[in-house]
């Protein structure tokens, strides 16, 4: 499937409302093994993307995806604004040359690999956008792949990133990285794009 400017809109506004809502749980899973801020930093997110949406609509996908990225990179504290910003500016760059949803996720996860130095298994977001664009490039994106991948994070330890800190005491936690993300794709699949 081709992902398209009316269908980005759609995604994000989406993702923003689940953020907003989502705030404190978000940052409650970030406080045994992190800042405690995660839900408060990607909220902030969430308004600066609307606000710079509302300021001017993006005259096609590749302008709309940069957008989106700038707002996270500027507004977002701590590494998921950087991480979160990393993947969209790479579907930006990508979208010039393809719009399809398996391609531009891909492009977004090789940005979030680069920028982190993170691999699967490390209790990082990368746990959830790996098995999701593997499944998205198979054609078989769900919500139930979505949400496996991000359960699957709960009994791994943290080698990667703030919850590395903690050590043996991340286990038993849900990654805050991981279920954010998993926001991000179940309103994805919401907002009618499919792989």
């Amino acid at each position: 499937m081709t992902l398209t400017l009316e269908d980005t809109l759609k995604w994000l506004h989406g993702f923003d409302a689940t953020v907003t809502a989502q705030k404190a749980y978000l940052s409650e899973l970030d406080t045994p093994i992190g800042d405690g801020d995660h839900g408060n930093n990607l909220a902030r997110g969430a308004a600066a993307i609307e606000d710079a949406l509302g300021k001017q609509e993006p005259a096609d996908l590749t302008a709309a995806l940069k957008t989106i990225a700038m707002a996270l990179v500027s507004k977002v504290g701590g590494a998921s604004g950087a991480l979160y910003g990393t993947a969209f500016l790479e579907m930006a760059k990508a979208s010039r040359e393809t719009q399809e949803v398996a391609d531009l996720l891909a492009a977004g996860l090789a940005g979030l690999q680069k920028r982190g130095g993170a691999t699967t298994g490390e209790k990082t977001m990368i746990d959830v956008w790996a098995p999701v664009v593997a499944a998205a490039k198979a054609g078989n994106l769900t919500t139930q792949v979505i949400d496996d991948a991000v359960q699957a994070t709960k009994p791994m330890k943290a080698t990667k990133g703030r919850a590395s800190y903690v050590g043996d005491n991340s286990i038993g936690h849900l990654d805050p990285g991981s279920v954010s993300s998993g926001y991000l794709f179940s309103e994805m699949l919401k907002a009618g794009v499919t792989a």
